[in-house]
């Protein structure tokens, strides 16, 4: 972090008029500045400019772009700063700003000054109350009522909150939308899909989205129970991922009537989302996919080897793993999913480097899991021989082709469907890659946007 002194503070004021002056002379239109409102010599670190992004894409949104004449952002140590220059009149621009600063969460650090043709810096009609107590007025500034560390710890929190509400709602989007991705991939051989309804005569597309939907406040909740249990062994996590996740089946078979048909994902997606929030932090919300992989191992594995230690062969999951030593989806989870890391996300990434949509990139994807991974959905239905029929019929399809041709893989979906067989734990697989190459993208995209700015370091 670095520090800035008073003088560079005052100098960077005087530039900012200078800079403000000449817009004014060259565009003679109104002017918006936007600076952060930050105590202390620190005025700028990766939270600080998460949420001076923040205030430009309300601007963005928010402002007519067809008016706006001129744009530019300033990344100073100092503090960032933007200019817009807008052909609208000034009073509706002060609207627009006044009503960002008071209504948004962040809008009490955010500093949105309007000024006028004529140089006149347009004031609010109501003084902002103080960021600490709340006291009207300017009379805490002036007579220095609050320390700095007071207002900064104020900002900060100000700052992670937002970030830490809005970031896992982001998450859950992400895994509702990995579970609709899923679904919607075709084709799929056994699966649910837009070609036909696989093996299942109680399920179909319409039914998995408004399922999917439905587990969307779960996904959250699993990621809050990760950020509040972020300061204690990863094993106190999982007790807690676990009971959302039994309300969660709650509400997924009261949106289906009774069909089960997220199960698996439940448990997979919950306990990445748990993962993902137990790494989160404001400034760097999203781990990498290792990271979260890892979490996931240090969250289940103890009480994954506790269950399979305890196993009495009451549940076909335990009758498979005391007859077969198939450790399903939860011996996935405990091992740091595997499959994913091994086989979903290698493939996928590659099958999409290779120019395939992602649609096809994930078809492929599945024909690796089910040829390389021992499902028990499909020794549930099949037995052994049907789950070896799916594996080798699988394997042998893309031994001739790398990438097989869809006709051929909607005749292996057709082989599976009259053989009644699904492969449910690899479709979950699916999911869990869709949900970590969606992180991993937008982990990338919050590297570029700091990097946009770069040029115009000065």
């Amino acid at each position: 972090m670095m520090e800035v002194s008073l003088r560079d503070i005052l100098n960077a004021r005087e530039a900012r008029v200078r800079r403000q002056q000449a817009l004014l002379t060259e565009y003679r239109a109104p002017l918006l500045c936007f600076t952060m409102n930050i105590a202390g010599p620190v005025k700028t670190t990766p939270l600080i400019q998460r949420g001076f992004r923040t205030g430009l894409a309300l601007l963005d949104s928010h402002l007519p772009q067809e008016k706006i004449l001129f744009r530019e952002v300033r990344t100073l140590p100092t503090g960032w700063e933007a200019y817009y220059v807008v052909s609208a009149p000034a009073l509706a621009l002060k609207s627009v700003c006044t009503d960002m600063e008071e209504k948004h969460p962040l809008g009490r650090l955010f500093d949105m000054d309007v000024i006028n043709t004529d140089g006149t810096k347009l004031e609010r009609e109501k003084q902002r109350g103080c960021i600490v107590c709340g006291a009207t007025g300017r009379g805490c500034a002036a007579s220095r009522a609050h320390s700095v560390e007071q207002l900064q710890t104020v900002t900060m929190d100000i700052l992670t909150q937002y970030f830490r509400s809005r970031d896992s709602e982001q998450f859950a989007s992400i895994a509702v939308q990995s579970l609709i991705d899923e679904v919607h991939t075709t084709p799929k051989p056994g699966l649910v899909d837009r070609r036909n309804n696989g093996s299942h005569k109680d399920m179909d597309v319409r039914l998995f989205e408004i399922s999917a939907r439905a587990l969307q406040p779960y996904f959250k909740r699993c990621v809050q129970i990760g950020q509040e249990t972020a300061h204690r062994p990863s094993e106190e996590t999982f007790p807690l991922l676990r009971d959302a996740g039994l309300k969660a089946e709650k509400t997924m078979f009261s949106a289906t009537g009774g069909i089960n048909t997220h199960k698996g994902a439940i448990y997979t997606l919950g306990i990445l989302c748990g993962s993902v929030g137990r790494l989160w932090s404001a400034d760097k919300p999203i781990a990498d996919s290792g990271e979260i992989l890892a979490e996931c191992v240090r969250i289940a594995h103890t009480f994954v080897q506790k269950d399979f230690a305890s196993a009495k062969g009451k549940t076909a999951g335990e009758r498979l793993y005391l007859q077969q030593g198939m450790r399903g989806i939860r011996g996935e989870i405990a091992e740091g999913l595997p499959s994913v890391r091994n086989i979903g996300l290698p493939c996928f990434r590659q099958f999409l480097a290779d120019g395939f949509s992602e649609n096809d990139a994930g078809v492929y994807t599945l024909l690796h899991l089910i040829a390389n991974v021992a499902d028990t959905n499909l020794y549930k239905r099949g037995g052994e021989a049907g789950a070896q029929w799916a594996a080798k019929a699988t394997s042998e399809l893309l031994s001739a082709s790398r990438y097989p041709a869809i006709q051929q893989i909607e005749a292996l979906d057709d082989g599976f469907i009259a053989r009644n067989l699904s492969p449910g734990g690899c479709a979950d697989l699916l999911a869990a890659t869709y949900f970590l190459h969606k992180l991993a993208q937008w982990r990338q995209n919050l590297r570029h946007r700091n990097a946009e700015f770069e040029p115009y370091f000065l």
